[in-house]
């Protein structure tokens, strides 16, 4: 059966697509492997769909190529599904770092994709399997065959919205990935992003007691001359397993993109405990003090954490008993913590995945493969993976919604 344009992968990105191409009268085939679609829009945001953010730049994005994400963006932004989801009565409200969130449940989201879906005349076939994709060399316009369990379909326009490798437990594979390098298509070797890091064990012993501390804090990461630095003040949870929280999942996608690259030695992540606060000066008023530094920390610290902390240093004396070189380097621990992960926690624990399908291979006016007419890729198959805060959704949107202009 021919189809204009073929979609694999109805989620954010995928839907978005097919609703956009489908009212512009093209006959669209939307396949998925899924039984219920859109589980991941239903459990983001605890349930309630952190679907944008007021404020979005390429900025808030990681890329081997930076730049790439600017016009998808620019084209269709936070304002524009705003307007979709005030046009059908879906509340929806901001929180704080200009997130934004369904009132009522991650449902209306899906609802809406759905519904739009089904009014451009999107055809939907899931759960599908798709076993092989080909290309075709005919002259009648004809580009690619599909072959699933459930049939085979031909088209012209091909899209690939099919993911990357975050929450396996819904169904993430490597499928995109493969049919990119299938057609020649370079991919940027994938990572888990916005994950919880893994802390070596002689810094997990002395941290375990403090198991489920949050503090608010400031996590930086300097990439070196090639890579970019983030800088991230939120709160740091200390986990069982390393640490996790905002402002670590922030960062963590910098450090993972350091280790993509293979260029030398990781670097660590740093803690500033402290924000705001010049910690030397702030000793240095102190200095006579016969408190333990500890109980002096815990003014501005959880007390558990400051003496855990000052354990972990070998600290954990009176103020006036520490020598000057000692409190400076105290001071500086306190504004500069380093931490070097042994690792992550993987894509079971991913909010996203860093890395994809290569975005110099790709049109960013279209999405389109520059060396293979029809073939498109959208969403979080990419290699533009956003910040925590609804970035990722709207790439989703954007990307979906070029693509549908041009397929």
């Amino acid at each position: 059966m021919f189809f204009d344009v073929i979609v694999i992968g109805a989620g954010a990105a995928g839907m978005m697509c097919a609703a956009e191409a489908g009212s512009r009268g093209r006959r669209v085939l939307l396949l998925d492997h899924a039984a219920k679609l859109g589980e991941r829009i239903r459990i983001s945001g605890g349930g309630r769909c952190n679907f944008s953010n007021r404020e979005v730049t390429a900025a808030n994005y990681l890329s081997r190529n930076p730049h790439f994400c600017r016009s998808a963006l620019a084209r269709f932004t936070p304002a524009d599904f705003i307007e979709r989801l005030e046009r059908r009565g879906v509340p929806w409200h901001e929180r704080k770092h200009g997130q934004l969130f369904c009132r009522r449940s991650a449902q209306d989201i899906i609802d809406l994709l759905l519904d739009a879906c089904d009014e451009a005349g999107v055809k939907r076939l899931h759960p599908c399997t798709v076993d092989a994709v080909r290309r075709l060399s005919g002259d009648d316009g004809v580009r690619f065959e599909v072959a699933g369990d459930h049939g085979r379909w031909s088209c012209t326009s091909l899209v690939v919205a099919s993911g990357g490798l975050a929450v396996p437990k819904l169904g993430a594979s490597p499928f995109g990935y493969r049919l990119a390098e299938q057609f020649g298509v370079p991919v940027v070797p994938p990572a888990a992003a916005l994950v919880p890091l893994a802390l070596p064990p002689e810094v997990l012993t002395a941290l375990k007691p403090l198991a489920g501390v949050s503090v608010a804090a400031e996590t930086a990461f300097d990439g070196g001359r090639k890579r970019p630095a983030g800088r991230f003040r939120e709160d740091v949870l200390i986990t069982h397993r390393g640490v996790s929280g905002p402002a670590i999942l922030q960062i963590s996608s910098y450090w993972q993109m350091q280790g993509q690259a293979s260029e030398g030695p990781r670097r660590p992540i740093r803690v500033d405990l402290l924000p705001g606060l010049d910690a030397g000066e702030w000793l240095a008023g102190q200095r006579n003090s016969k408190a333990l530094l500890s109980n002096t920390l815990a003014e501005v610290l959880p007390r558990r954490f400051a003496r855990e902390w000052c354990v972990l240093h070998g600290v954990e004396r009176p103020l006036n008993e520490l020598s000057n070189r000692a409190l400076a380097t105290v001071a500086e621990a306190l504004n500069g913590w380093e931490l070097m992960p042994s690792g992550t926690l993987g894509y079971a624990k991913a909010e996203v995945t860093l890395g994809g399908v290569d975005t110099q291979a790709l049109s960013s006016k279209t999405m389109e493969s520059k060396n293979v007419p029809g073939l498109f890729f959208i969403g979080e198959v990419v290699d533009v993976t956003g910040w925590l805060g609804g970035y990722n959704f709207q790439w989703a949107w954007a990307s979906g919604w070029v693509a549908g202009q041009f397929v």
